[in-house]
């Protein structure tokens, strides 16, 4: 399941051109954990970072 977690104190804005199957899958992630989309999408970037050093 989502976790989310900490707020940032400065956010940068950046356009990103994302399949729209995936921004229904993020969307209804953001619904069913009663957040915005951009928190949820910061938590799977992060989490995406997180795997990347572990290997």
């Amino acid at each position: 399941m989502l976790e989310i977690k900490k707020e940032y104190s400065s956010y940068v804005n950046k356009t990103f051109r994302l399949p729209e199957e995936i921004i229904n899958r993020l969307e209804q992630e953001a619904k069913d954990n009663n957040t915005s989309l951009n928190k949820v999408v910061i938590q799977c970037l992060e989490y995406a970072i997180q795997g990347l050093k572990s290997d």
